[in-house]
């Protein structure tokens, strides 16, 4: 997840595309906006996407983004070390540091006023708590991401320049190195070994794999991803529906190594085929995302969607509560639950659908958040546009 853009190669079908009169890789352009809408969708407890419960949103959505990084990696990185690493340090890092400084002083104004989400600002929630859990704050929670993402590709460089030196530099043999070191990862969370500050490790083993396929894709299978769509979706679905009743619940949590309720390869397999579905999607939507603005725009600023949703489900809630304190209306809003749970999501009336609601303004606050930086900073057009890249 960084600042920059989604530049492909031309002339690759479904990938090549334009926008600005640059090619760019739009199939994966689009897949971005799908994970995202998922992560958003996810934290306003809204399964509208996952079809019915086949494919549960953390079941798959954050290895999603670690598949796209990976399948954006490049192996000239190897070559200019001090460089990748000064380039993920300002696009990825730098901007997360700032925002979290923000979020910090922002928390803290809202301490004050009766809130009770989030720790106090000090040297270790401002740099060491990004890399152990991302939670700190509270409010920009989701950005847990960005750490997590960074460590990772620095692991996946000195990994890659270790096996270069070995003359060992095969894909196969490095993804399936990192998928037991996933797989063992997750036999050991099962058995509560994975807990405390452990659960930094752990996190950055079990995305590790994902990175990986993400590359793996790219550089081996992807020419061979050939098969007509109603094949492609009826093996995909198929082999859901065979996890889906061999297995109990599919979701787990990423960021804290928990909730693995299946066997260790299990969380790989709905990874896999949470990743084949949407990629499939990605491909039939990437021909109209030019049709598609507001897909477009959210495809290219996933970073900003990560860091600040939040912020508009935030909104919503405030003004809900307002309702619920100057009328009749909202009267089961749960005040107690609004001041100290940022989980927390009222449905007024219980209507279901009031969820696009949470979803369409966390991504209005990052649009907005977005507008009022370029303004400040005197920037015109959209070639700052915010999203996920290797």
């Amino acid at each position: 997840m960084e600042k920059g853009t989604f530049w492909g190669k031309s002339g690759e079908g479904a990938k090549g595309g334009s926008f600005g009169g640059k090619k760019e890789n739009v199939q994966l352009r689009a897949l971005s906006a799908v994970g995202i809408l998922l992560v958003v969708a996810g934290h306003a407890d809204f399964p509208v996407f996952d079809l019915g419960g086949l494919f549960p949103y953390y079941s798959f959505h954050v290895a999603l983004f670690v598949f796209i990084s990976g399948y954006f990696y490049e192996e000239e990185a190897q070559k200019a070390v001090g460089g990748y690493c000064k380039r993920k340090l300002w696009r990825l890092l730098l901007p997360y540091y700032i925002w979290n400084v923000f979020y910090g002083l922002f928390a803290g104004a809202l301490r004050r006023g009766g809130f009770a989400v989030g720790q106090g600002i000090g040297w270790k929630t401002l740099l060491l708590e990004p890399f152990l859990g991302g939670h700190q704050f509270g409010w920009n929670f989701p950005a847990w991401f960005v750490p997590a993402l960074f460590s990772v590709e620095m692991i996946n460089l000195g990994m890659r320049k270790a096996l270069e030196w070995l003359h060992l530099k095969k894909e196969w043999i490095i993804l399936s190195v990192c998928l037991m070191m996933g797989i063992g990862t997750v036999w050991l969370a099962k058995g509560g070994h994975v807990w405390g500050y452990y659960k930094f490790p752990g996190r950055l083993l079990f995305m590790l794999p994902c990175f990986q396929m993400g590359h793996f894709y790219k550089s081996r299978l992807e020419k061979w991803d050939i098969l007509p769509n109603g094949v492609y979706f009826a093996g995909v679905f198929a082999l859901q529906l065979a996890i889906v009743f061999t297995n109990g619940g599919l979701a787990y949590s990423t960021v804290w190594c928990t909730g693995f309720a299946n066997g260790p390869l299990t969380p790989y397999l709905t990874i896999v085929t949470g990743i084949a579905l949407w990629l499939r999607v990605a491909r039939i939507l990437a021909p109209l995302l030019e049709r598609l603005p507001f897909v477009e725009w959210v495809g290219r600023n996933t970073y900003g969607v990560m860091m600040h949703h939040i912020l508009g489900f935030l909104a919503v809630k405030g003004i809900l509560y307002g309702i619920s304190v100057l009328t009749p209306w909202c009267g089961d809003f749960d005040k107690a639950a609004f001041l100290a749970d940022v989980n927390y999501v009222y449905v007024p009336g219980g209507v279901e659908a009031f969820r696009w609601v949470y979803v369409f303004a966390g991504i209005g606050a990052a649009f907005l958040i977005q507008w009022c930086e370029r303004r400040m900073l005197g920037r015109r057009g959209g070639a700052d546009a915010s999203s996920f890249r290797g």
